[in-house]
């Protein structure tokens, strides 16, 4: 954590004319909401005393009536059936709200997406929290953050390959069409301009210590301790053990197709200015790289 603020704060333009950007990412479990959380605590308080705007990528969810409209349109997507791929975003919404913080408007209302909503499709909420200008720090943190388009050659590569590799390896039902995947790559261009607004890119990278089937098995592990959790606390309301592995499963093709963050298919404008947190099976961390 120490580093990771410090990272931060060594890249505040001491006369700034905007925020800093930092992009959070991280797959489901792994922690970044709490490191965001942290940082947003830690770069609050004094010696920092900083005015941080923290928001989710979930946050930019479509609202309901466009996750429904998404989900039944003719061909349909088993990818778009539900929030989270990239095409369930409102991309532009996001947009707008990095250009209204970066321009350093007198106040700026970030949106907020309410999962418990419609038997849990979820629905984006009326009003969210108002943050005042000036603003030092914005943190966006998301499972998908920085993924970018591939090539369709690359595409069909991954399709032919590591696809066929991964379905094995993690039991996955054979759901998709090729075409599901490039229409979510297609959809992955529009991200790209809401992350060319970024200074500071973090990355958590799970390095498992233990035998996996997959690379991918430890989304599972963590993603079923979190909802174990949540049961634990709300008296056992959420998903069965079966439930939330077909839950994670329609994941998968998004971690495989876009998610090797890096390399990057063009130069961002964080490059040289990153961080890589490398963690293990029980989050603890191994190390950090620069990127």
């Amino acid at each position: 954590m120490d580093s990771v603020v410090a990272h931060i704060v060594g890249h505040i333009d001491p006369n700034p004319t905007a925020p800093l950007f930092v992009a959070i990412q991280g797959p489901q479990g792994s922690g970044k909401s709490y490191l965001s959380a942290q940082l947003k605590q830690r770069l609050s308080q004094p010696p920092h005393s900083l005015n941080v705007a923290l928001f989710s990528i979930d946050d930019l969810y479509l609202p309901h009536d466009g996750l429904v409209h998404l989900a039944t349109q003719e061909p349909p997507n088993p990818l778009w059936a539900g929030r989270g791929q990239p095409g369930t975003h409102d991309v532009k919404l996001g947009v707008e709200i990095i250009r209204k913080l970066r321009s350093r408007c007198k106040s700026v209302e970030l949106p907020c997406f309410d999962k418990s909503l419609f038997d849990g499709e979820g629905d984006r909420l009326p009003s969210g929290a108002v943050i005042d200008s000036p603003v030092d720090v914005v943190i966006l943190e998301g499972w998908c953050v920085g993924f970018y388009p591939i090539s369709p050659e690359e595409l069909s590569v991954r399709w032919n390959g590591i696809w066929r590799e991964e379905i094995a390896k993690l039991n996955l039902p054979d759901f998709l069409t090729k075409f599901d995947l490039e229409r979510v790559n297609e959809s992955l261009k529009d991200y790209t301009e809401l992350w060319s607004h970024f200074d500071i890119f973090i990355q958590i990278k799970p390095v498992p210590v233990q035998p996996y089937p997959s690379q991918y098995s430890i989304v599972y592990k963590w993603r079923l301790q979190q909802e174990h959790n949540m049961k634990a606390d709300n008296g056992g309301r959420g998903m069965s053990d079966e439930a939330v592995k077909a839950f994670v499963d329609r994941y998968i093709p998004g971690y495989v197709f876009f998610g090797d963050i890096p390399p990057f298919p063009t130069r961002p404008t964080w490059s040289g200015k990153s961080l890589k947190l490398l963690i293990d099976d029980e989050r603890r961390q191994l190390g950090v790289e620069t990127m």
